[in-house]
């Protein structure tokens, strides 16, 4: 079982009140609140930077070398369509 520990914060008495009206709506103490939000959070930031590293790895733009492959594999096709018998 995982060791729990206590911590304090601080916030403004307005957000505390929402707090204690949340974790009484949701019927959970407002430790229990606590630690849902703050593990929503990090899943939310864990899926953003995934995401963040997949649209940095798909974001890389051709090089002059793969430009020039790509054209010429483009003119090969061309040449092999107009000699096929369609």
């Amino acid at each position: 079982m995982a060791t729990s520990v206590k911590t304090a914060i601080s916030m403004q008495e307005e957000l505390f009140k929402e707090v204690n009206r949340l974790a009484g709506e949701l019927n959970v103490s407002r430790s229990k609140l606590f630690v849902m939000a703050v593990q929503d959070y990090i899943k939310k930031n864990e899926s953003q930077n995934l995401l963040s590293q997949i649209n940095k790895a798909f974001s890389d733009l051709p090089d002059s070398d793969e430009i020039k492959v790509h054209s010429k594999m483009h003119q090969k096709q061309a040449r092999n369509l107009e000699r096929e018998a369609w």
